[in-house]
């Protein structure tokens, strides 16, 4: 009988103790959360992903992977998670592309954008910048317009058919009347290298893309596509105070899981993701690339979402454009 009370004694005391450990020891013996990306390594998206995954790891006590999809304007990507049951461990950066305008530019998706995901908040939003060749004789935005206007039609260079670039380009097109050419590229980088070369006069590039080839003179920047100018680049106009009113477009990502996933989860992982959009380490790293983050609620981002994939999707059937 006392091997018996010491042993439930025993099993008391383990419990108790047990019960006292933190919940993030637990978490961190846990296996890994995979995060989805649907561009390459090295590039804007993922070295956003990796900064913020590693604060949010952090806060979650947990591991966060970063697995690169890229393809098929982020389908692939997108595919593969709204296909995947590891519900709670699996997470996926849904961008401009996958939620707003693929919908629009498809015939088909491997994925539903309305009902295989539940948002867990917004990431950050990429400005757009009229950027221009060194080659074109323009210093500001009426300079470019009455060069443009002499000179059509006159070729744009954007990231690919269907991207922020492209479509930037397009509502620019049609807020200014000018007659343009589009020359799309397989992603910004190899765009912005025709633009220092002079292969192409002008193109709506991401901020992240070419910050850099603004700031040492290779290329100049007319204007920017925000309501107001950046902190990062002050000296740069916005367009809408150049004349071209209430013009903004933004390339933006969101943070997504699967649609099984259970609300305690999504709610777990979205606290996580505003502390790390919150942080110190996540904002000094944003401002290098000038990037602006977006802290906010599931809700929010639903309703962002939802604003964004109309609004484009006028400019998509305004102009007849497809994929497929």
């Amino acid at each position: 009988m006392n091997q018996v009370r010491i042993s439930r004694r025993g099993l008391l005391q383990a419990a108790l103790l047990t019960a006292a450990i933190p919940s993030s020891v637990f978490a961190q013996e846990s296996r890994p959360i995979e995060w989805v990306v649907g561009y390459a390594a090295g590039g804007g998206s993922d070295v956003l992903a990796r900064t913020v995954g590693d604060a949010m790891g952090k806060s979650l006590g947990q591991a966060i992977v970063i697995n690169n999809k890229p393809g098929a304007a982020t389908n692939i990507a997108a595919g593969y998670v709204a296909n995947s049951k590891e519900f709670g461990h699996l997470l996926l950066t849904a961008d401009f592309a996958t939620l707003a305008v693929n919908p629009w530019l498809f015939s088909k998706l491997p994925y539903d954008p309305a009902k295989d995901f539940r948002p867990v908040g917004m990431l950050a939003r990429f400005p757009m910048l009229l950027v221009i060749s060194p080659k074109v004789p323009a210093k500001n935005l009426a300079e470019f317009l009455a060069w443009a206007k002499e000179n059509g039609p006159v070729t744009y260079g954007s990231a690919g058919v269907g991207s922020p670039h492209h479509l930037t380009a397009e509502l620019f097109r049609e807020r200014t009347g000018l007659n343009l050419q589009h020359a799309p590229y397989r992603g910004a980088a190899p765009a912005v290298q025709d633009l220092m070369g002079g292969q192409i006069p002008f193109a709506f590039i991401d901020t992240a893309s070419v910050q850099q080839y603004i700031t040492t003179g290779k290329l100049r920047a007319l204007g920017v596509a925000s309501p107001g100018r950046l902190a990062t680049m002050p000296e740069i106009p916005t367009l809408s105070e150049q004349g071209v009113k209430d013009f903004t477009a933004y390339a933006w990502q969101g943070l997504v899981v699967p649609a099984g996933t259970s609300p305690d989860v999504v709610s777990k992982l979205s606290k996580a993701l505003q502390e790390a959009l919150n942080s110190t380490q996540v904002k000094a790293r944003f401002q290098t690339l000038a990037l602006e983050g977006m802290p906010g609620t599931p809700q929010q981002m639903t309703a962002y979402v939802d604003a964004e994939r109309e609004r484009w999707g006028k400019v998509i059937k305004a102009n007849s454009i497809r994929i497929d």
